[in-house]
């Protein structure tokens, strides 16, 4: 393993990567610096006892500094030089922790700071898992038992679920290695139970025009919610979460914060005049005080009863965005537009240096596909005109 000499602005400026990289001092043999891909950082020290390659973990950075780690490095070195296992008292102290335990630190010190999705990990902990191995130690639970468990959901005939608490433990189990309460990951070679296929679900014109008359009848802010996923191609959970205050009705803007995005992504979305027409159609009806468009509407079981209500085979919210997608790529709009629009992360190396805001472009691609939606629920059989897409 290659060493460098680690410097106290080398450490700070230390980027995450895809996967856990350790970068190992020159000063001090074995002492390395861990950066996870989440951007935690920690000083591990690996060292040979009793013939065994043994991996401590000293503390995180930047609790404990370059120099305070080099000191403890060295203090450890000195224990395995007289014989003594420097991590051992850790984790003689970690046969204590119960999975219970455990549980409830991952959720309150990860998933509840990081996922807008939290309150579903700890659902799903608490009615799959705590029933199982609340009392039994972290440290016990066995490749054989993490196996048991996720089939169990399988065979209740719920392989995605299976596949999702998978996912969950092997993320729960990760935690609990980095932090220094279990060496393995039990969960690391259980297969997945279910085989996940992508939806690819698109309306059809007909489909469409019955959606579209059918919503006539429902409750206007959720008929308003389907018609807005359909108009600006944006995630339900994003609709939903709307607010008055995320809207500039006089600029036709509509402003979704990083914290609402399913990527973290901050995004502008343009809106249309049919769009506008139904905001402005809230707003009449509106208590003064809502702060949220679509008060009432908001609900997940509102919408699945409304969604079974409107009876189109084989429906989901979602496929409108998909539905919305498609018809813009059939109307002549650029599939990187398309992205831009749908609110997409880029992860290659030029998305980095492409500052261009499409903002333009988003706008063209809404109101090509505004225009041809008028003309499937009129029914007409021309093709909505395509637009040029100007540079902004």
């Amino acid at each position: 393993m290659s060493s460098q000499n680690l410097t106290v602005r080398m450490v700070e400026s230390l980027k995450p990567g895809p996967s856990r990289v350790e970068y190992f001092d020159r000063g001090v043999r074995g002492l390395a610096l861990r950066v996870s891909p989440a951007g935690g950082k920690s000083w591990v020290l690996l060292y040979r006892h009793h013939r065994r390659s043994r991996r401590w973990t000293i503390g995180r950075y930047p609790t404990l500094s370059l120099a305070d780690a080099r000191e403890r490095g060295r203090a450890g070195l000195r224990d395995v030089e007289r014989g003594q296992d420097p991590a051992e008292a850790k984790w003689d102290a970690n046969e204590a922790v119960t999975f219970a335990e455990l549980a409830a630190k991952y959720v309150t010190e990860h998933a509840r700071p990081r996922k807008r999705s939290w309150k579903d990990d700890d659902r799903q902990l608490r009615r799959e898992v705590l029933p199982h191995w609340q009392h039994r130690a972290a440290r016990e639970i066995q490749r054989r038992d993490a196996r048991e468990l996720v089939h169990a959901v399988a065979l209740r005939g719920a392989p995605i679920a299976a596949n999702r608490l998978r996912a969950l433990l092997h993320k729960l189990f990760a935690f609990a290695i980095e932090h220094e309460i279990i060496e393995t990951n039990p969960i690391t070679h259980v297969p997945r139970p279910g085989v996940e296929r992508r939806r690819n679900r698109v309306l059809t014109a007909e489909e469409i025009r019955t959606l579209w008359t059918r919503l006539d009848d429902e409750f206007p802010p959720m008929a308003a919610g389907f018609r807005l996923r359909l108009l600006t191609a944006q995630r339900g959970g994003e609709v939903r979460a709307l607010r008055w205050a995320d809207l500039d009705l006089q600029g036709a803007w509509w402003t979704i914060p990083g914290e609402s995005s399913k990527n973290g992504l901050p995004h502008r979305v343009p809106l249309t005049a049919p769009v506008l027409e139904i905001l402005r159609g809230l707003r009449a009806i509106a208590r003064p005080d809502a702060i949220y468009v679509l008060e009432g509407a908001r609900g997940k079981r509102q919408l699945s009863e409304a969604t079974a209500r409107l009876a189109i085979p084989d429906f989901r919210g979602h496929d409108l965005r998909r539905t919305a997608a498609s018809q813009m790529a059939s109307a002549g709009v650029p599939r990187l537009v398309i992205g831009k629009v749908l609110n997409h992360a880029e992860r290659d190396v030029t998305a980095v240096y492409d500052r261009h805001s499409y903002v333009a472009e988003k706008r063209a691609a809404l109101e090509t596909w505004a225009r041809l939606l008028e003309d499937i629920i009129q029914s007409r059989s021309r093709r909505a005109r395509v637009v040029r897409f100007p540079q902004s």
